[in-house]
This record gives structure tokens, sequence and C-alpha cells, in this order.
């Protein structure tokens, strides 16, 4: 017996000697679904005073390690595994890792353009993942934002949503689709309206960083980053081809939304194809029964045989005219052709139909209806995006990744007074070129790096014209912006993750960027003091903060600076801003400059409570605001046939935003929670005799509390959302001058009334393949305007949606 155990002790001794003779101290990490290799697995021991990192084949050597020593590998996106060393090699020198669905969950990609640990980065960031945006059921990507809770939307049509995030909007946020930004040389400072442009059956997933992000992108981000990710395709990793999709309907009873989609994807092993088609038409949008009678819709213009009349509307809850059309269509091609490099085409096309402007048409002279026509034409929006990723582990990076896009706005504004039968038009393009090169490089378990150049050019096509809508004869006025303006942006960045500890992380990172503006301006209409207006100016921004994660506990703080530079809209603008003023250009801009802070706490009680609290501050310096200005000692002049109030964008101001935002949830069992949110915003602007007045785009105090239930095939959701008030007090100038937006006080003063409604949402598995979701909003049918739209918010709404896997 004792000989026998001495044979079979002496044949495994040989047996191991033999398999780390053959295969060496070389050992692979890989999936062990797909059997893809994987690059950039963590490896170390016990203390980390040991380790690695895998390289493009997925492939470390270990000879540093002793026989008996535990070894961990750890990924982002894979549950950790730990194995002695003996145990790899006796199995072949591969280890296999297992993706985790919760790990994947808190994966964020915008902080850095890279993957990181969500715990890892000093800054709030909301991720809104595929699963959350089809229960949801949003209409327009805009939509989706709003719904998510976190962020405050405003609408002046139905055709359009401008987020609003720590008391900044428009053009001081930035959008970002697949790692290219959106904002472009025309981005205004008044409501935005291009993130409906985006499809929301196309989006897989979306982050937005609350908060500045202008070290990795640059001018515009100040107040936050949206990143929408689109779907990308499939491959099938073997020789078999795989064909999916899926086709989706849906309808609202608000609008009598009727949106049709299809998308289908084909995989080979190494090329995978992706097709998206949504249309959506929408009728004129149905305001609840129950609330304030000054919302309703009583009388609407109408040409009839030639004239413009005023029509009684027969449902004042229906407000004429909202309706308008969408198609949005997306084409995505894969090249993998090994482990090393990765190839990305995207294509995406979207455009509307004619969209009123809701709350133009709204607004009396004289006690009558001003507008016969106010509406945005088609808005229009191309973009090809090629991306080149490669994985090599040497010593300038671990990945690169090389981004090439081109974009195409179209966009145009047509107004039309009562009674005339001119229709002044404005119509802009604009042709937008950038390319990026970001790399990461870890140099060891602690430290990695995030570095980059990026450019972006823009050019800007401005024309205007006046249509006699009876006799179709052209004129030529005013154009919007000065035609064949051009914007410029270069720079370059590097961000540092230092982990020391795997409870402390630390990340800061330096950006630097240089805008270049040429404009010439046309001085037929107008007898500017200039005839053209150039920008060479720089800007540096940086920004530092760390994670902790002691027990059930996450304490974050980051500080930074954040910067914008003017752009075409704010040096080179003619348009009427309200009635009774015009904004002219001004070519004497500098940048605005950001410095804000934040810190932030999440604690888990037990577990099934999270906790989680987050308080902000932001100065910005020589902000760019539209002021009272003068045009060759003038502070009137005739625009659009009305002696107007001369304005104009300035340096001119400094701006304060702070404030709290709070959450929870509680896990009762696995089947039911609740969850809450609220966020209490606060904003002042300086004035330049050092008085201090409410900001615009500050929203009210808004929040939503959720009750979720969930089992193996239903999903149900009773919720509530929430806004509270402003006073006449607390509005910004710019607000009290449009009262026709507002409800009135006891005072006869504008105001926004607060407001809470309860909603319903539900999502069925009927089979594996097909799932149904049934929602319904604003419950009791309340009548109420979120704060600064133009528009008043869907009354009870019914929203049947049916999709098909296939």
């Amino acid at each position: 017996m004792k000989y026998s155990n001495k044979i079979k002790g002496i044949a495994a001794i040989i047996s191991f000697i033999f398999s780390t003779a053959l295969y060496g101290q070389e050992i692979q990490v890989k999936d062990i679904v797909n059997d893809r290799n994987i690059s950039n697995v963590n490896v170390y021991n016990a203390d980390q005073s040991k380790g690695g990192i895998t390289n493009a084949r997925g492939k470390i050597d270990i000879s540093i390690f002793s026989n008996d020593e535990k070894i961990t590998f750890r990924h982002i996106s894979y549950l950790p595994v730990t194995l002695t060393k003996a145990e790899i090699l006796q199995d072949k020198n591969i280890v296999y890792l297992v993706k985790s669905s919760a790990e994947l969950s808190k994966i964020v990609i915008s902080v850095s353009k890279w993957q990181q640990d969500k715990n890892d980065v000093p800054k709030k960031i909301v991720s809104i993942d595929s699963k959350e945006i089809a229960f949801s059921s949003p209409q327009t990507a805009a939509d989706l934002l709003e719904k998510s809770g976190k962020i405050f939307v405003q609408k002046s049509q139905l055709g359009g949503g401008s987020p609003m995030i720590r008391g900044f909007s428009t053009n001081r946020l930035l959008i970002s689709v697949d790692g290219v930004r959106m904002n472009n040389a025309i981005f205004r400072g008044g409501n935005v309206q291009n993130v409906i442009s985006i499809d929301p059956f196309n989006i897989n997933n979306t982050e937005v960083i609350l908060g500045p992000g202008s070290v990795i992108y640059g001018s515009d981000a100040v107040g936050g980053v949206m990143n929408f990710y689109t779907k990308k395709p499939t491959l099938s990793w073997n020789e078999k081809t795989v064909i999916s999709g899926s086709a989706s309907a849906r309808y609202a009873s608000a609008n009598r939304e009727k949106t049709g989609h299809v998308d289908f994807n084909i995989g080979l092993k190494k090329w995978g194809f992706l097709t998206s088609v949504t249309y959506s038409d929408f009728d004129d949008l149905r305001m609840g029964k129950h609330g304030d009678d000054v919302y309703l819709r009583p009388e609407f213009v109408a040409r009839i045989n030639g004239t413009d009349a005023v029509i009684n509307n027969g449902n004042p809850l229906k407000q004429k005219f909202t309706g308008y059309s969408q198609i949005n269509l997306a084409q995505r091609i894969k090249l993998v052709p090994d482990d090393i490099w990765e190839f990305d085409l995207g294509l995406h096309y979207s455009a509307t139909s004619n969209v009123p402007r809701y709350d133009r048409l709204l607004q009396y002279r004289d006690d009558a209806l001003r507008y016969g026509d106010w509406f945005y034409g088609p808005q229009r929006w191309f973009m090809g995006n090629f991306q080149t990723q490669k994985k090599g582990n040497n010593t300038y990076y671990d990945n690169v990744k090389f981004t090439n896009a081109y974009q195409r706005f179209e966009e145009s504004r047509n107004n039309r007074n009562f009674q005339d039968v001119i229709l002044n038009v404005t119509e802009e393009k604009v042709d937008a070129i950038s390319s990026s090169l970001d790399f990461e490089k870890r140099f060891n378990p602690k430290i990695k790096t995030f570095y980059g150049l990026e450019y972006v050019y823009n050019k800007v096509h401005s024309d205007g014209y006046d249509r006699n809508i009876e006799t179709e004869e052209i004129t030529d006025a005013p154009s919007r912006y000065p035609d064949g303006a051009t914007w410029q942006s270069m720079a370059a960045y590097a961000s540092l993750e230092y982990k020391m500890n795997p409870k402390f992380t630390l990340q800061s990172g330096l950006r630097y960027n240089h805008i270049l503006i040429d404009t010439d301006f046309d001085t037929t209409f107008f007898p500017f003091p200039f005839t053209e207006a150039t920008t060479n100016t720089g800007a540096f921004t940086g920004s530092i903060g760390f994670s902790w994660l002691p027990n059930k506990w996450q304490i974050t703080a980051n500080i930074g600076t954040a910067f914008r530079a003017p752009n075409i809209d704010d040096i080179g603008k003619v348009f009427d801003s309200e009635p009774g003023s015009v904004v002219v250009p001004n070519p004497n801009l500098a940048p605005e400059h950001a410095y804000s802070a934040e810190f932030g706490v999440q604690k888990r009680i037990g577990s099934s409570f999270d906790l989680n609290f987050t308080a902000f501050y932001t100065l910005l310096d020589d902000a760019l605001i539209r002021k009272d200005f003068n045009l060759n000692g003038e502070t009137e002049i005739v625009y659009n046939g009305e002696l107007s109030n001369v304005q104009a964008i300035q340096n001119a101001s400094k701006v304060f935003t702070y404030g709290f935002e709070f959450g929870f949830a509680a896990k009762f069992d696995k089947r039911t929670k609740i969850t809450a949110d609220l966020t209490i915003p606060r904003g002042e602007e300086e004035q330049a005799d050092g008085t201090k007045v409410p900001l615009r785009h500050v929203s009210p105090i808004f929040g939503n509390v959720h009750f979720i239930y969930k089992n193996d095939r239903l999903k149900f959701d009773i919720f509530t959302n929430f806004n509270s008030s402003i006073s006449y007090n607390n509005l910004a100038p710019s607000e009290r001058s449009k009262a026709y937006l507002y409800a009135v006080d006891e005072n006869g003063n504008p105001y926004a009334p607060s407001w809470l409604i309860v909603s319903a949402k539900s999502n069925f598995e009927i089979t594996e393949k097909i799932n149904l979701t049934a929602s319904l909003e604003n419950i009791t049918d309340k009548r109420y305007r979120v704060y600064s739209s133009g528009i008043t918010a869907p009354g009870r709404n019914l929203i049947l949606g049916l999709n098909y896997n296939f």
C-alpha cells in the first residue's frame, strides 16, 4: 500500500514537471462562454506585491509567483477568480472567467471613455440600461432622460425637450453619441431640441455625468455630459450565421402616438450587421382635465380661403398645434478580424416633419393672437462614425481607439404674423468633422492612465429670406448667422487613476483646449460697426477626486474646472429673443470658466437598504449672458417691421449654482422594493451692480417615489412624480417677461405652481419572445405645466406597447 502511494506521488510530481515544461509559465485567460481571450485582466497575489496585466491575446507570464501562492484574476466585466499557480498549470495553463450581470451594471464608460468600475469614480453618474429604457417606454430621448427621475426636462413644444442639470442647460451641457460630441457651433443659450434626434429604440444604454466633464469632453461640458451608446451588432463567434432582431409597436392616447420599430442583426464569426428603423407619428397633445384654466387652449389661428381666422377650440384641452412625425434610421457594421483589432462603422439619420412651436403660438399682441404660423422646419441629423480599436500590451498603451466622424445638422425657423402674407424664414446647416485618438494604459495593478487628442471642425451655412405665401415670391432677408463661419477646437488631455488599495481610488486629469473662430458679417441689412470677428483662445481645465469604500460606505469628493468657449451662436447671431427684443452680434467675447466641487455619500444598511446623498457647488465666472446692448450707439432698431430693444451675448455676470441630491432604495424581498429620488437645486446670477437675481435654468425641487413589484414574468411599478412651486420673486427676470407660460398668483404675477401626479406602468412577458408593456400616466388627469415649458403636460395617458424578439 505504501509502495503504491509512493508510486502515485512520484507520478504526480513527474506529471506536474512534465506539464510545466510543456506549457511553460505563460498562461491564458478566456471567457468561459465564447472561449474568447480576455485582455487587461488584473492578476495579483494576496498582498498585491506581485502582479501584472494580460496582454492583447489574454496571456500573462506567472513565473514570479510560487506554486502554492494564491493568484487573483479580476476584470471589470467578470467575476473575480482566485487559484493557486499549481492549479492553473495543472489545468493546461488556462483560466476561465464568468461574466457577471451584477458586475456589468457597475461599469461606466463616460468618465474616461474607457470601462471603469463605478465604485472607483468620484463623480455622480446616472446609468440607464436597455431594460430600463424599454420599461419606461419613452417617446423621445428627451423623455428617456426625464423618466429617469434624475434629469429635469423643459419643453417648448411636443417635438422637443431641453434637459437641465444642476442649474445649467442648453449649450452648457454636452451631448455625446457613441463617443462623438453632438454639440455644434450653433448650439444656443435658449432651449435646445437636438437630443430628440437620437432614437430611444436604438439606445443600448445612457450615462449622464452630473457636473462638469471638460477634462475629457472639452468646451460646453459645464453642467454635465449626456452620453448615449447605441446598439452594436453581435457576432456569432463560430462558423454559423446568426440572425436575430425585434419588432415593436406602441400607441399612446394623450397624443395618439403611433410608433413602429424594427431592427435585425446578422452575425457572422468576424462580421456583424445591425439595421434599425423607427417611425413615429404624434397628434396634438391633450392636457389634463383638472387644473388651472390659464393653460387651456380656447382658440387658435387657421387659414381659411386665403385668410387668417381665429377659431374657437371645440376641445380646449387639445393643444392645437403640437403634432409632428419623425423617422430614425441606423446601420452598424462591425468587423473583428482577430483578438487585437476591432472596426466599427455607425450610420445614423433622423428627420422630423415641420414641428409647430407651441409656446409662440400662444402669444398675444393687442389682445389678439400674434402669429399666423410659427414652426421649425424639418430637423435633420446625419452622423457617420468610423471607429478603430486596437489592443496591445506595450510601453504606450494597452488599448487605443481612433474615432472619425462626420455630422450634418439641418434646421429652420419659419414665422408669420397674424393676417400677414410674408413668412420669415431662416435656414441653417452645419457640417461637423471630428477626430479623436484615445489611449488606455495600465502600468501596474494600482495605476492606470487615460490620455488622448481631439480635433473638431464646424462650418455654418445660414440663409434668410421672406416668402409671400400667396404669390410664392422670394425676397432676401437677414440670415440668423454669418454664412460660412467656422469654429475649430484642438485639445490634448490626460487622466490618472491611482488605486492606492482596494478601497481607495484617486482620479485626476488635465486638459488643454484651443478654440479658433472665423466669421464674416454681411452689412446689407444691418450697419454693423464690424465686418468680421475672430477668436483665438485657449483654456486649461483640471479635476481631482477620490472614491473611498469603507465597510458598506462609499464616500466621494471631486473638485474641478470647466469652460465654455463662445461659439457662432454667441458671437454672430441675429434673432428675436422675445417680443420687442432683438439679439445682435458681439465679436468681443471670451470663454466662461466654471469652478466646481462635489461631495457624495452612499451607505448600505444591512443587505436591503441603500441611501445616497450628494452636495454640489459651481461658480461660473465671466458667464455669457444675454444683456441689453447698443449697436452704433442705438439701443433700439427695427427688426421684422417692429421697433425692438437691442441685446447681445456678453461676458457680463457671475453665476452660482448649488444644491443637494438624495436617494434611497429599500428591498423588502426578492420581488418588491421602494425607490425615491429628490433633487434640490439653487442658483443665482450676479448683476453688474452686485445684486443677485434668480437663475433661469435652475429647476424647481423635483423628485419621485416608486413602488416596484417583479417576478419571473411580470414587472409592475406604481409611482409619483412631483415638482415644487417657483414664486414670482424666485422667477428669473427673463421668465417673468413670459407671463403667457405661467399661472397667475393672487397678486396677478406669473409663477410656476407645484404639482404631483400618480402613474403606473407594467411589463408582462407573454412568452420568451413576446413582451407587452402597459402604462397609465397621470391617473388623476391633472392639468399642469412643467417649469419654463411652453406646452402643458399630457393628461391621463394610456400607453400600450408590444415587442417581439426573433
